[in-house]
């Protein structure tokens, strides 16, 4: 028997309409997961008592950073030279700091250096000296899959404010030229004196003019002269430090659950007494287009080592949640 065409067409809208209500054979691909606001890492110094092994603190070996990291669930590390000051040149200590991070899955971000020199020492042997100083932290950076070296833009205060940014950008242009070479940033952390005082560090970065310098702003050090109290501020000094952020912003913590806020940390001692908003903060953070690492410097009394980095931590990621 021969369909006429009517019979076709139904026949055909049947089929249709079962097909439009059939399961698929595969399912639909689940949407992508958002991005995180940025990521979380963390500063070794927030250890440091253990790692310097100072009176009544429990030692820590420099090798058992990259587990404590992971125990606490982050997975980026901010080295501390003064952990390993003598084994910069020891290619198998390196390699075994290497495998320790790639064995608990976490990744070596950048070493923070410190005792080298001032890279804006007056006379000039003694600024090549210290950028001299700095070369094997940058080689050990590299060795450790590192993106950046933190050093300190530090002069003689007796000079003056235009004097000491001109010496500062100088020892900066010339080590970042060797960074360049290693494919590394040299990142200038505020760290006391005029290094503090955003406009001086802008300053010092303008005038050292080189693609691989930049600024790890840190939350907590703003003071440019705790004996005189005299405190720059946090706020406006991150405002103006973000531009020249490139893949590390330090997130300062001290006591936390002070009365102050949730979302607030505070330093309670004498004459270095600071109240922190971390909503703030993170705020201009991610207000200034940055989704890098955000590491973890605690450095407070009331909790312990450990308690004060879960607890700093625990802030960023509700703080994260609300951005």
């Amino acid at each position: 028997m021969h369909a006429t065409r009517r019979q076709f067409l139904q026949a055909a809208s049947a089929a249709a309409a079962v097909a439009a209500t059939a399961r698929p054979l595969t399912a639909a691909a689940p949407a992508a997961a958002p991005k995180e606001k940025f990521r979380i890492s963390l500063a070794q110094w927030s250890l440091n008592k253990r790692f310097l092994k100072r009176p009544g603190a429990e030692p820590l070996d420099n090798l058992e950073f990259a587990r404590i990291a992971r125990s606490v669930g982050i997975d980026g590390l901010e080295y501390v030279n003064q952990m390993f000051k003598d084994k910069a040149g020891d290619r198998a200590y390196l390699g075994q700091m290497k495998a320790r991070a790639d064995g608990e899955g976490v990744k070596s971000l950048l070493i923070m250096v410190d005792g080298e020199g001032n890279l804006g020492a007056p006379q000039e042997p003694a600024r090549a000296k210290t950028v001299e100083n700095h070369l094997k932290w940058l080689d050990a950076a590299a060795f450790l899959g590192c993106h950046s070296i933190r050093v300190n833009a530090a002069s003689d205060p007796k000079l003056s404010w235009d004097e000491q940014a001109k010496l500062a950008a100088d020892g900066l242009q010339r080590l970042c030229v060797e960074g360049d070479k290693r494919g590394l940033w040299v990142v200038v952390e505020n760290h006391g004196g005029l290094s503090s005082n955003g406009k001086w560090l802008i300053q010092v970065m303008k005038l050292a003019n080189h693609a691989r310098v930049g600024i790890l702003p840190d939350f907590g050090n703003f003071y440019t002269d705790r004996t005189k109290s005299e405190l720059y501020n946090p706020y406006q000094g991150l405002r103006e430090f973000m531009p020249w952020v490139k893949q590390a912003v330090s997130a300062k913590s001290w006591d936390w659950d002070t009365g102050a806020g949730r979302f607030y940390t505070e330093d309670r001692r004498e004459k270095m007494e600071m109240t922190l908003d971390y909503e703030r903060l993170l705020k201009i953070v991610v207000g200034a287009g940055y989704s890098g690492y955000v590491g973890i410097e605690y450095e407070g009394h009331k909790h312990s080592e450990i308690d004060g980095i879960r607890r700093t931590k625990q802030a960023l990621e509700e703080v994260r949640a609300l951005l």
